[in-house]
Formats: C-alpha cells, sequence, structure tokens
C-alpha cells in the first residue's frame, strides 16, 4: 500500500486529533480541550498522512515567537503533535514528514525549530538538541519556612477570578518574555492555554484559582493554582498545586511563594515545571525538603545557522569559525564564521580553517545557554580545532538566567 502526505484540511481535523490521541494511548481528551487546540490549529502549517481514507500519520507547526539571549524575539516553528499510527511503523512515515516540515520551515523563513519530547530519544536524529531543562520540587511547608526580600510586605495580594484577570497576567508574562530565553511570546488565543482548567483532569484538586501581586495599583505578578486536599491521620495534608508564576520583581515574587507556601489546610507545594535557577530555592530555609529535580524541556533545531546565529548576542566577544555536519538539512553543512559580543552578531560562510567541529544537534543544545559547549566537548560531540576556543565559544554562549519553557504545546 501507499501513503500520501497532505497538507491538514479542516475537514479532517477530527479523525487526524483521532490518530493523534490513538497514538499517545487512546485516552480522549475532555471537549474543552479538543476546542482549544481546534482552535489553535493553523491548518496550512499541520499536515497528515493518508493510508487510503485512514489517517496514519499526524505533525504541526506552530508560527512561535520565541525569546533568546539577548532579549531578542524571534520566530521559531513550535512542532507538535506528531505521531505514527501503531500499524504502520518502521515504514519512514515520521522521516518523512520531519523532512517536509523542516523544507517548510526553512521556506517560512524562520531559523530555529522547537519541541516537546514524549521520548527525547526520537528527535535528535532529525537534528534536535535539548536547550531548556525544567526543575520539579515539593516543598514540605509544614519544615521550611521562607526567608524574604526587603520590600516583600508592602506588595498587597488580591485574590481574584482566573477568566477575568487574564489580561493582567498576561501583561505581566509579556514584559517577563524577553527577560529569560527560551519563553514563548503567547498570541492571540494562547493566554487560554496557562487556564484550562477541564474538571476531568483536576484529579481531586479545586477549580483554578488566581492571586494577584500589586504595588501601588499596579499588578506585578500573578499565580495561578489549584488546592488538593486531604487530611491523614496525623491532620490536614493538602498541596498546592502551582500551574503558573511571574512576577516582576523579587519582592512581588517573594509574597507570592511566602502566600503559597502558607495556605491553610495544606502541608506542601507541588511545582511541576519552573526554571533551575528560580528564585525559589533561595528563598527557601531547607532545600533538601523540597526534593527538586531536573528533566529535559525543550529541545531546539537550528534550521538555518546564520540566521540563527545572528539573531542572538553574546555576553563575552566572540570570533570563531564552526565546522557544522548537518546530514538532514545539508544546506547548514560547512563552515561559518561568528562574530558577535553584547551588541550584537554576524555569522557568515568562510573558507577558512575551522577552530570548533561540532553537529547542528550540539549548536542547538547550546544555542539559548542551558548547556555549555565544554560539557559537550566533554562527552566527545564537539571538538575543538582552535586551541582556546572551545572556551570562548562556551562562555559567549553562556545565558545569565537559565532559559525555560513556561509552558508545552
Amino acid at each position: 500500500m501507499t501513503t500520501e502526505l497532505r497538507v491538514l484540511d479542516p475537514a479532517d481535523w477530527d479523525e487526524w486529533y483521532g490518530t493523534l490521541e490513538l497514538s499517545f494511548g487512546g485516552v480522549p481528551e475532555s471537549p474543552q480541550e479538543r476546542k482549544l487546540w481546534r482552535e489553535l490549529t493553523e491548518f496550512d502549517r499541520f499536515i497528515g498522512v493518508w493510508d487510503g481514507e485512514r489517517c496514519v500519520g499526524t505533525a504541526g507547526a506552530f508560527s512561535f515567537r520565541l525569546s533568546v539571549p539577548g532579549g531578542a524575539i524571534v520566530p521559531a516553528a513550535g512542532v507538535t503533535m506528531v505521531s505514527v499510527a501503531a500499524t504502520h511503523r518502521r515504514r519512514g512515515i515520521l522521516t518523512s514528514m520531519m523532512r517536509r516540515q523542516l523544507d517548510d520551515v526553512r521556506a517560512w523563513g524562520e531559523p530555529l525549530a522547537v519541541l516537546t519530547a514524549s521520548e527525547p530519544e526520537i528527535y535528535g536524529r532529525f537534528g534536535y538538541g535539548i536547550a531548556t531543562f525544567t526543575t520539579r520540587a515539593t516543598i514540605d511547608t509544614y519544615r521550611v519556612r521562607l526567608t524574604v526580600p526587603e520590600g516583600t510586605d508592602e506588595v498587597v495580594l488580591r485574590q481574584a477570578d482566573p477568566a477575568k484577570a487574564a489580561a493582567e497576567c498576561e501583561a505581566v508574562y509579556a514584559r517577563r518574555v524577553p527577560a529569560r530565553p527560551g519563553m514563548t511570546a503567547r498570541q492571540p488565543k494562547w493566554e487560554q492555554l496557562p487556564r484550562l482548567d477541564p474538571e476531568s483532569e483536576r484529579g481531586g484538586a479545586s477549580p483554578r484559582q488566581c492571586v494577584l501581586a500589586e504595588r501601588d495599583g499596579e499588578v506585578v505578578g500573578y499565580a495561578l493554582y489549584a488546592i488538593k486536599p486531604n487530611w491523614s491521620p496525623a491532620g490536614v495534608d493538602g498541596s498546592v498545586l502551582l500551574k503558573d508564576l511571574e512576577a516582576l520583581d523579587p519582592a512581588a515574587e517573594a509574597a507570592l511563594w511566602r502566600f503559597l507556601c502558607s495556605i491553610d489546610l495544606t502541608s506542601s507545594v507541588q511545582i511541576h515545571s519552573r526554571p533551575v535557577d528560580d528564585a525559589w530555592q533561595h528563598l527557601v530555609t531547607d532545600v533538601r525538603r523540597c526534593t527538586p529535580t531536573q528533566r529535559d524541556a525543550m529541545h531546539l533545531r537550528v534550521v538555518d545557522v546564520g540566521a540563527a546565529l545572528e539573531a542572538r548576542t553574546y555576553q563575552a566577544p566572540v570570533d570563531v569559525v564552526f565546522e557544522v555536519a548537518d546530514a538532514f538539512c545539508p544546506w547548514n553543512e560547512g563552515r561559518w564564521r561568528l562574530t558577535g559580543d553584547a551588541k550584537g552578531a554576524a555569522c557568515v560562510r568562510t573558507e577558512d580553517a575551522a577552530d570548533v567541529a561540532l553537529s547542528v544537534r550540539e549548536l542547538g543544545a547550546a544555542y539559548l545557554g542551558a548547556t555549555s559547549l565544554v560539557s559537550l566537548a566533554a562527552a566527545g560531540r564537539v571538538r575543538e580545532l582552535r586551541r582556546g576556543a572551545l572556551v570562548e565559544a562556551s562562555v559567549a554562549f553562556g545565558s545569565p538566567v537559565a532559559p525555560w519553557l513556561p509552558h508545552g504545546f
């Protein structure tokens, strides 16, 4: 049998999405989730593979705008909803979709592609490297206290309806995006995602709640969370489930964390996804009682080496020639001279001798500053060809704040 790859027709969305659900276990999503994802679907950027009248492969690419070191907001393809029917594995369907998708991304003029991986081993062969990490933790609020900075008591907290406060929260979020690489500038309708709260997925927790942090009448921070009540033989043992938290200054952030850690009838704050350098780790009196763990989050693929490396700035002066290997996107293959500093950068093809050799996968891993080129070289994945060039490039590629993806897609 032959298969056909084609752009998704709105009339085929339900069957297409059903293929995706089945590939991820077959548990139907709530009507609210399906409605939102259909509204967010950019049909001309989504593809499917069909075997006759049956959809057997799915993939999409949202038109994102991603923050990079230096504060620029760069066009990026948000690769999403990738699946292959179990009956059609090992027939080259995934490779054909990745091929079409990256060709399209290049044609759209987007220098980056990003995704979150259900299985990290899948996407390395297509040039994706792990570009951000995230921290999970459970703060034991019976045993852990917070030491807050000066000015925290001047912050006023106000409970608010999550839907009615959405505009105020999104205004805070938008101001935070340029300050941390890896964040996506939310476009219309994406503000609904952090507030998506189907009852079927609460697991016994309350509906989503919201608290705003204010100073002189201005909203300077917010937290979205839920409460999961529990009573043990020793007494109340509820949990605060943090969904989202952003603040414009240390005092506002501390006020929100102090609030979350002192809610009545709870003994813990469960953190699902926060930056690895998040401030709460320095506010708590005993980080061991918070059991932090780290895992990969966003995987990044450099689609256009020159445009991608020119789009960000560098925290130290750099003048390095990279020998880039990229078998899947051969237009990136070859030598590229990167010159830049904190004010800007240029990256052009060159015939000069290479200083550092690496594949596009390692370039993606280092791009936002989460992983150093020196660390990758220690694993044998980057080679230094000119003495001193590796450290020079590694320092330049760093970021003063850890890159972080605030939500999946």
